[in-house]
């Protein structure tokens, strides 16, 4: 291509697409942004629990856009139905900065063994384990630029676990902690266990445009109010708009991306409020997390692509992952503590931030095999979400009245429940994948996404390993009520997979640059691309490669 600025229409605007419109848009480039949700400014967000986690103002509807969810019956049969008839809920935030508006920010950078599991640990049965077609020395400058550009607060401790680093430390000091940190350090060293800060994209002092934290005690499910969260939207789009060069169209819902022929997109057709309208441009970006862009490329069929835009090798929308792993918690009773101890563990707003990553290898039968990272947090401070769990009696009968009033009390002034996360890696399998529904349409007449969903019993055993782990660790804390569940539904906010990103064009769907192979100027560039997921919340990971394509394709057009 000749040094002359082009086009570039990105699909989509979370974490995936950010980096794209940034950099391109700074590089002086025109950019087009065609966002399927409603452009939201900071001042039109709240901590409104009913409206953000009760309601679905900021998902569609289901009945205007369901998904067909497939799960196995005891007898071996696959069964489909509609989640708009109950079930998972897929969609995690149609809005200016997709999901990453309502992110907690739990960040991790993935290991350099992630990128190469299949060498490292061998092959899994059922699994379709692959390595990354890039190392962890490819992608670790941009990990270090994801620090800076959205804003990683931290403290890098040793461990045995540390990936290798450009940089010593975080760019941005630790957000405040409560005193839970420092008991749960004292707990876990007690019996042995590697304890460590755990960094957050999260700002603990201004930058920018961007206010620091005010320990609003309400990151997740919600978008901040101070522009401290590392969203897409706060720190990469608002600054591109800046540039003059990026122009964000919202409620734009692209349904088709047209070829020309000779393997090259020329438009993208989308609806609109105003009826059915096109963008050209030069090259074409789709960032519409995991299981829409798999949708988009199946939808966009012609006489090239027959079975879907890139889809000549039946690749896409296969081995879509999520992220494995479970949950676990217990209760710290004020009783057990000082008054002034008591006051300082029900202190709102400052952060637990810790996390162990001793576990990222375990022994499972007499084999080394990956494991996985817990993260330490509090329970979610909704108030809503805390009386509903709490409406039964121990014997499963309903509570009211004065017995409910005083639980309530109790709970919420004489308690706090501490939680751990763990995450391990989501084995790709055959049997986990998206198709079009051949029936079901949404509201605008476009076939839905089916999702055959299925896990693997691998992931279950190496889960269990850990949360027997971590529950001894809240045992030292001291804690009452002490369980854990591993599960085996996907949690939909981790979702990835579905254009895998290899060397070989016969079995993957984008090239190591995430370039589609079969078609010229088609890049991908949230989590759909990753063959495997690490044992981490993907959005760290999806940022630094939408960075390191987005120079890629810098240089292409220059």
């Amino acid at each position: 291509m000749s040094n002359t600025k082009k086009t570039i229409c990105v699909i989509g605007s979370g974490a995936g697409a950010g980096p794209i419109i940034y950099e391109l848009s700074k590089a002086g480039h025109k950019v087009i942004v065609l966002e399927k949700g409603a452009w939201l400014k900071t001042e039109d967000y709240s901590k409104d629990e009913i409206a953000l986690t009760r309601r679905d103002v900021i998902t569609p509807l289901l009945d205007d856009e369901p998904y067909i969810i497939e799960h196995q019956k005891i007898n071996g049969e696959w069964k489909g139905r509609s989640n708009a008839n109950g079930g998972q809920n897929f969609w995690n935030g149609s809005a200016v900065g997709g999901s990453s508006n309502f992110m907690s920010g739990y960040f991790h950078r993935m290991k350099p063994q992630d990128f190469k599991l299949l060498t490292t640990y061998g092959s899994i049965e059922g699994s379709n384990v692959e390595d990354w077609p890039i190392s962890y020395s490819d992608l670790e400058p941009y990990y270090e630029k994801v620090e800076r550009e959205i804003g990683v607060s931290g403290k890098v401790v040793k461990h045995k676990y540390l990936e290798p680093r450009s940089t010593k430390d975080f760019p941005y000091k630790p957000l405040r902690e409560n005193y839970v940190s420092s008991l749960l350090d004292e707990a876990a060293n007690k019996i042995g266990v590697e304890i460590i800060p755990n960094p957050r994209a999260i700002l603990s002092t201004s930058k920018e445009e961007r206010g620091a934290c005010y320990l609003s005690n309400f990151c997740g499910s919600y978008a901040c109010s101070s522009d401290a969260k590392g969203s897409s939207r706060a720190a990469l789009i608002n600054p591109a708009l800046e540039t003059g060069n990026c122009t964000i169209i919202p409620k734009a819902k692209v349904f088709h991306l047209e070829t020309n022929g000779n393997n090259k997109i020329i438009k993208a057709h989308y609806h609109s409020n105003e009826g059915d309208k096109y963008i050209e441009a030069d090259i074409f970006v789709v960032a519409a997390q995991a299981i829409e862009t798999s949708r988009l490329l199946l939808l966009s069929k012609n006489k090239e692509f027959p079975n879907g835009l890139a889809n000549n090798n039946g690749q896409v929308g296969k081995n879509i992952i999520f992220s494995a792993g479970g949950v676990g918690g217990g209760i710290i009773d004020f009783d057990d503590y000082s008054a002034k101890d008591a006051l300082l563990l029900n202190e709102p707003g400052s952060f637990v931030n810790r996390t162990i990553h001793e576990f990222y290898e375990v022994n499972k039968n007499a084999d080394i095999v990956k494991g996985g990272i817990v993260d330490f947090l509090f329970e979610h401070a909704n108030p809503i979400g805390k009386a509903i769990r709490n409406k039964w009696n121990s014997d499963g009968s309903l509570l009211y009245g004065e017995q409910f009033q005083e639980k309530l009390k109790k709970y919420f002034t004489k308690q706090r429940k501490i939680k751990f996360e763990i995450f391990i890696d989501w084995q790709p399998n055959d049997d986990c994948f998206i198709t079009l529904d051949a029936q079901q349409t949404d509201r605008w007449g476009d076939k839905v996404a089916r999702l055959r969903l299925q896990h693997s019993k691998h992931d279950i055993v190496v889960g269990e390993i850990i949360a027997e782990k971590s529950e001894k660790v809240l045992n030292a804390l001291g804690c009452k009520d002490i369980y854990s569940s591993i599960g085996t539904l996907p949690p939909p906010n981790l979702q990835a997979g579905g254009c895998r990103f290899g060397k070989d064009p016969k079995t993957s769907v984008l090239d190591s640059n995430c370039k589609a192979h079969d078609v010229d100027n088609l890049y991908v560039t949230d989590g759909s691309p990753f063959p495997t997921g690490g044992s981490v919340t993907y959005t760290w990971t999806i940022y630094a490669n939408s960075f390191r394509v987005a120079d890629v394709i810098i240089n292409r057009l220059t």
